[in-house]
């Protein structure tokens, strides 16, 4: 095709030249002769290209000389000024070709380069990701060998290892080359393999690596697409995580839902049995109060349990309605103590509550709870008649109740895990009786007041429970009196 660009070319200088050579030569002059090789001369390179006009500008000199300039039939100049006239003519024959052949060339860039950006819009506009990253990358593949026209394209898939190949060329490109280049820092194109291998990066964060056979894109449009196909990959495993989390929540609402439905219909029964046995243990004989008695303990017991499943259901929920308002931290904590009173018998109890503690702004029923599974839990876990120790104080602007027992402590690696439902420490799994909600409950009511809850320990000598309130906005120590009384903090 090139040596019959080359033939075209010289045929048409010879073409021209032979024209005006048989015309009579009065009816020329060597000025027209010269515009028409240059026409040619400026046609054949904005056809063909500059080595196919430099080829005829050479012939066109030539023959100008040789048939046009005196004396005629040979390649000498006698006049100076015909020799001027045909340096220019040379002059402007190569310099024509040589801008005719630059904007020819900046055209074909600037249509490849127009053409190659509908081909990336084609392809941003196919790659709406609607399935996982293993789809996505799939439909990716498929449809840059489509756009582009490529033989064949392979993509490395790093966090699972797979490789995913598309279009009957794809095997030239090893396995081992995609990993490899996964690993590189830059494009790596190899035009005699008509190969092009690209790491693929999201944020400095490595994804795998793309390589495309064949007809090859330039290399900013390689660029293009990789950069396009790790965006593309990271939305979709965006939208990936956020349909598992709405179904996980969608389960975790459903499960509480069910729990706490289930709960109440276990509540109800429960009303009549305590109902009926506490009737019954007024006047029965001795011989069966001991086994009512029993009834009546395991009716308490199945009724906290619904109680705390009704509590555990409504906070996973988030369906804890908070009636704040000022609570003083001396009646939270003698109030907890008298409904404590049966456990904590026996049991040396002190308590210490800062001098001019100012209210606290929380549901009081609710962090009541909290205080009295602080103080159930360090009888259950410390030893029959040591001492409880229960403190109330400010720091860092905030109230911190906390409840210290002489138990044998928390080992390190648990104390992350306490607050966890049904979680048990390894020395009391089966030791101890309750539900193993407890301690999650009073997190979820804490949380829900936006505040902290945390322990203390050390194994062989005890743990401390804490949780922290908020201050009333404003409130005085001497408010807490009238709290604690009953009254109306600010009334008269």
């Amino acid at each position: 095709m090139k040596a019959l660009r080359f033939t075209a070319s010289l045929l048409l200088v010879g073409a021209i030249l032979a024209l005006y050579r048989v015309l009579p030569p009065a009816k020329i002059n060597n000025t027209t002769v010269a515009l028409t090789l240059l026409l040619a001369i400026l046609g054949v390179s904005t056809w063909w290209g500059l080595a196919e006009a430099t080829a005829a500008s050479i012939l066109a000199v030539l023959g100008f000389n040789y048939f046009f300039l005196p004396p005629v039939g040979t390649l000498t100049i006698q006049d100076p000024q015909n020799l001027v006239a045909f340096i220019a003519f040379l002059v402007t024959a190569v310099t024509a070709s040589q801008l005719s052949d630059r904007a020819r060339r900046r055209a074909a860039e600037a249509e490849a380069r127009r053409l190659e950006i509908e081909r990336l819009y084609a392809l941003v506009q196919a790659m709406m990701p609607g399935g996982s990253a293993r789809k996505t990358i799939r439909e990716f593949v498929n449809k840059v060998v489509q756009v582009f026209g490529c033989d064949g394209a392979a993509f490395y898939y790093r966090p699972t290892g797979e490789i995913l190949r598309s279009g009957p060329e794809s095997q030239p490109v090893s396995d081992h080359d995609l990993q490899a280049a996964a690993e590189i820092d830059d494009i790596s194109i190899n035009v005699g393999r008509s190969l092009a291998t690209a790491p693929v990066r999201l944020g400095g964060r490595p994804l795998g690596s793309m390589a495309l056979i064949g007809a090859l894109p330039s290399e900013q449009t390689l660029r293009a697409i990789v950069n396009l196909v790790a965006i593309t990959i990271e939305k979709a495993r965006a939208l990936e995580d956020a349909s598992h989390a709405e179904a996980a929540r969608q389960s975790e609402v459903l499960k509480s839902a069910l729990l706490d439905s289930l709960a109440h219909d276990i509540k109800t029964p429960l009303t009549s049995i305590k109902a009926a046995v506490t009737s019954l243990l007024g006047s029965a004989p001795r011989t069966e109060r001991e086994l009512l008695t029993i009834i009546n303990e395991e009716a308490d017991r199945l009724n906290q349990l619904a109680a705390e499943v009704i509590a555990m259901a409504r906070i996973e929920a988030g369906k804890l309605h908070l009636e704040k308002r000022p609570v003083g931290a001396r009646d939270l904590i003698a109030s907890a103590l008298a409904e404590c009173a049966v456990p904590l018998k026996g049991r040396p109890v002190t308590v210490n509550v800062a001098k001019g503690l100012p209210a606290a702004e929380a549901d009081r029923e609710f962090v009541e709870q909290v205080v009295k599974q602080f103080i159930e839990n360090a009888v259950n876990y410390s030893p029959e008649g040591s001492p409880i120790a229960i403190t109330a104080e400010l720091k860092s602007g905030r109230i911190m109740i906390g409840v210290a027992d002489r138990g044998p402590g928390i080992e390190e690696n648990e104390r992350s895990r306490v607050f966890d439902k049904f979680f048990r420490g390894r020395q009391h799994r089966f030791s101890t009786k309750g539900t193993g909600m407890g301690l999650a409950i009073a997190k979820g009511i804490v949380e829900a007041h936006g505040e902290r809850i945390w322990v203390e320990s050390e194994p062989g000598h005890g743990s401390a429970f804490y949780f922290s309130l908020p201050v009333v906005v404003g409130a005085q120590p001497e408010e807490v009196a009238k709290v604690e009384r009953g009254q109306n903090p600010g009334g008269g």
